[in-house]
């Protein structure tokens, strides 16, 4: 099977970015209990305050079809999705070239 990635912009309140950032870093920290889950990375827009993005990338689709069962992770994704101002928007790719990454 192909790995999958996804891509996914979360629109914050600029003036919880401390929350914000702390939500992500715990939801980092659940994502080591997923297996197939290789990269799981989250990056501050350097253009839009309060504008967060996650990079994931996974083993195949049956990988990214069982992300966030865990409690951990659901408790972070709960904390996380409690500081959104709106629902994130979500890209799944295939990935076709890559430095740094096996695909």
């Amino acid at each position: 099977m192909a790995k999958v990635s996804l891509i996914a912009k979360l629109q914050t309140d600029p003036e919880k970015s401390e929350e914000v950032e702390a939500a992500l870093a715990a939801t980092c920290s659940a994502a080591e209990e997923e297996g197939g889950l290789e990269i799981y990375s989250a990056h501050k827009d350097s253009g839009e305050e309060g504008i967060y993005w996650f990079f994931e990338l996974y083993t195949d689709g049956d990988a990214l079809g069982v992300h966030g069962q865990g409690d951990g992770m659901k408790a972070a994704m709960s904390a996380l999705g409690s500081l959104l101002t709106a629902p994130p928007t979500i890209n799944i790719a295939s990935p076709v070239a890559a430095k740094g990454i096996q695909l």
